[in-house]
């Protein structure tokens, strides 16, 4: 059985929410077990959480859900380059897989709410990670 530690930025909650929902279903479907989950404020505060995740003994891996939207300004896209770098990090530096489940950018909340999947597609990956690496 797979062990994985969960983030969940709880900015844009309707649309998070769902995707946690999504990832506890496919983490069930998988037969993997949430060992811990961690909300934070944002998808840009999640590399410090899959961090600590990423270092326990008793998971295997990091799957992290988010959504960010877009505004006036292409904050999002800074947002989410920032946070898929400092993620990649993570997983390269604690030898762990971390999963980027986070939807966005360029979006607007309509959209990131058609996309609760990603909460599920980023257990699958990390699920999948985990047994290529075994």
């Amino acid at each position: 059985m797979v062990s994985l530690g969960l983030v969940v930025a709880r900015f844009n909650s309707s649309v998070t929410e769902q995707m946690e929902a999504a990832a506890r279903d496919a983490a069930a479907e998988r037969d993997a077990e949430v060992v811990e989950t961690i909300q934070v404020p944002g998808a840009y505060d999640s590399p410090l959480a899959a961090d600590r995740l990423a270092r326990r003994d008793d998971i295997d891996a990091v799957a992290v859900v988010g959504a960010i939207v877009t505004g006036d300004t292409d904050h999002d896209r800074v947002i989410a380059d920032a946070t898929a770098k400092s993620l990649t990090e993570v997983s390269l530096d604690r030898d762990t897989p971390v999963s980027f489940g986070v939807s966005g950018p360029g979006m607007s909340g309509a959209e990131a709410r058609e996309r609760v999947s990603k909460g599920a597609e980023a257990v699958y990956a990390a699920t999948d990670m985990v047994e290529a690496l075994a």
